[in-house]
């Protein structure tokens, strides 16, 4: 158990890196670029963007090797712990800003995700399962996914648009959905690796984990370009663990201590996590870890997105057609050749 937890620990180090690169990346887009193509377009253009997405390669590796020893219900809830390693990222560099609400919240995460973890102790499973489970975890996911992110963008009954935080806060739980399925489908790869090359790309599960791994980090970019990351981390740190002892308890059988005794403490432990969660997730410290986002209904001029560094503060200059510019300088030579000395054209 050790060697797993470990492992999974590295991970979410490294996720947790990923995530603030990915936040700074992303948070300074206007609104109107959610769900859309240019939002690619402008992280493409932000070096930070692609740090991120090595930390994200460099959690998969570790979370793969985790999942190759451990179960999925044990794994997922430790890599969960990427919010604590944020919070201390960002504290070693602004200990005079920590408050002591920070410090207790930390701890309170810490504290409730080993009680919970020791109570409901996640053991056995299968390495494979049924194509049909894998279908019906599949359009589950998808579907649940979907309709969330569907909610995030759906107008109020007053017709008004939801609130910045009310669209990040659904995305997030859309986007932790769907890292609960890759964290199952990266478990499922794991019990290829050792056939080689040719098992691995011989079985689906690389190709739907591209699929599901780009769908995944869209929402999240999403997410986070769309309100404050108080309102996103609760539902992308509660939802992805959670979901992933979903899937390791229905498609892998995983099997979690369920006494009614360990019930309530697990209960409480879990309520304790997401206490916890909000409330450092609503630290100054972490909300203004990256850069501030465009205030909503922004508009991104055209020309910025082939902006390098991505940098929309800067508007490019109009460009002027040769007619204009000819006008213009006729003009100019008009008053400068008359008008200032009060002569006439003959």
């Amino acid at each position: 158990m050790l060697l797993e937890i470990a492992l999974a620990l590295a991970a979410s180090l490294f996720t947790a890196a990923s995530s603030v690169s990915q936040r700074v990346a992303a948070a300074p887009a206007p609104g109107e670029l959610t769900f859309s193509y240019r939002l690619v377009l402008f992280v493409l253009h932000r070096p930070i963007w692609f740090l991120g997405v090595l930390c994200m390669i460099g959690g998969f590796l570790f979370q793969l090797a985790a999942l190759r020893v451990g179960s999925l219900s044990l794994v997922q809830p430790v890599i969960a712990t990427e919010l604590l390693f944020v919070f201390a990222f960002l504290a070693i560099r602004n200990r005079d800003r920590v408050l002591l609400r920070d410090w207790i919240a930390a701890l309170g995460m810490a504290i409730g995700l080993a009680a919970f973890l020791f109570l409901a102790a996640p053991t056995g499973g299968s390495n494979h399962a049924s194509g049909r489970t894998w279908i019906l975890a599949g359009i589950s996911c998808f579907v649940a996914s979907g309709v969330i992110a569907a909610l995030a963008n759906a107008h109020t009954r007053k017709g008004m648009e939801p609130s910045p935080a009310r669209k990040a806060a659904l995305l997030a739980v859309s986007s932790g959905v769907a890292w609960g399925f890759v964290a199952a489908v990266i478990k499922e790869l794991s019990t290829h690796v050792n056939g080689g090359w040719v098992d691995v790309f011989s079985n689906w599960s690389p190709y739907v984990l591209i699929v599901a791994g780009a769908a995944a980090m869209f929402l999240t970019t999403n997410a986070f370009q769309a309100g404050p990351l108080a309102a996103s981390q609760p539902g992308l740190t509660i939802m992805d663990p959670l979901v992933a002892i979903l899937l390791g308890v229905t498609v892998f059988g995983e099997q979690i201590r369920h006494t009614p005794v360990e019930i309530v403490g697990e209960v409480f432990a879990f309520v304790l996590i997401v206490g916890s969660v909000v409330l450092l997730s609503q630290s100054s410290l972490i909300a203004e870890g990256g850069e501030a986002s465009a205030p909503p209904g922004t508009k991104l001029p055209r020309d910025a997105i082939d902006v390098p560094r991505g940098d929309v503060r800067r508007t490019p200059p109009v460009k002027r057609s040769r007619v204009v510019s000819a006008l213009t300088r006729a003009v100019s030579a008009f008053k400068g050749n008359y008008l200032d000395t009060g002569s006439t054209p003959s």
